[in-house]
């Protein structure tokens, strides 16, 4: 005779991974990353834009400019985007990473075309993972489903 099999203990409603950090370790993160990321862009902007010649005090100005508004742009973006449709949360990133890999590409010194080019097919590529992304993991007004 068949039995039914035992019902787990489990729900039907999906449930969070547990959280290893505090919520200070996230608020840390929370800037620490976009510091991290500026930082490295900045140095990159920077060494590109000196060809490999010495360093000098503009050079290192150019760089720390350069990382503030690219952090502040990050920030602005990493606020504004969850509060956004995920059309347009996935169009502020198309911008935002187009605009940073051509202000990046650009600053080596090749033709503006060729960077506006190659600036705008990196664009396209993200921003349709962007939406990918969005589509797959938030519903029509924007909440999180998963």
């Amino acid at each position: 005779m068949a039995h039914a099999a035992p019902v787990s203990g489990i729900s039907t409603r999906t449930t969070r991974p547990p959280n290893l950090f505090s919520r200070r370790a996230h608020t840390i993160g929370r800037w620490a990353g976009p510091l991290a990321l500026g930082l490295v862009y900045g140095y990159w902007a920077a060494a590109d834009r000196r060809h490999g010649g010495p360093i000098t005090g503009w050079n290192v100005l150019f760089g720390f400019v350069t990382t503030i508004v690219f952090m502040a742009l990050l920030a602005g973006v990493l606020v504004l985007g969850p509060r956004l449709r995920r059309e347009r949360h996935a169009f502020l990133w198309f911008a935002f990473i187009g605009a940073a890999f051509g202000f990046l590409y650009s600053q080596s010194g090749h033709a503006i075309l060729s960077t506006a080019a190659l600036a705008l097919g990196i664009a396209i590529v993200a921003g349709l993972f962007c939406f990918y992304w969005f589509y797959t993991h938030e519903d029509a007004v924007g909440h999180r489903v998963r």
